[in-house]
């Protein structure tokens, strides 16, 4: 493994993200990536998205949102999605891109970053516990809300 780096979301790379490979099963705890591609459109003054490669490969993207005038707390600092391509699951990739959103959360002086996931087997769970998050609350649809505390 080289060394892994973000770089932004550009023309160059969204083809690539766009086609990161998901394990069986995954499909079904992730929407579309264009949805998420398009929150930058919608919000381009608190969005943050980033592509994770390992020297020239794009093996990850990481989007959030960062908008302290949010009206619901679990809006203000959000972790949106994290895609890593299924051949490289399991190499720290996931957790480099976590590290690296909480690295921005500081530098935007918020106090937390929350993730919002669907629970159930083969889901985030385990992945959003190993890197740190801890199951605050539910959503309205039961969805669970954790947070990791900066």
């Amino acid at each position: 493994m080289a060394e892994l780096r973000l770089v932004e979301l550009s023309a160059t790379t969204i083809v690539a993200v766009n086609t990161l490979g998901l394990k069986p099963g995954q499909e079904q705890f992730l929407a579309p990536v264009s949805y998420g591609v398009a929150a930058t459109v919608v919000n381009p003054q608190t969005t943050w998205q980033r592509v994770v490669v390992d020297g020239d490969e794009v093996v990850g993207f990481v989007s959030a949102n960062f908008d302290p005038d949010a009206t619901e707390e679990h809006f203000r600092s959000v972790l949106w999605r994290i895609n890593v391509d299924a051949d490289d699951q399991g190499r720290g990739v996931g957790r480099f891109a976590v590290e690296e959103l909480i690295e921005e959360a500081r530098r935007r002086g918020m106090d937390h970053v929350d993730v919002i996931y669907e629970a159930g087997e083969g889901g985030p769970e385990a992945f959003f516990t190993r890197v740190g998050f801890t199951p605050v609350n539910e959503t309205e649809y039961g969805e669970v809300i954790a947070e990791i505390r900066l």
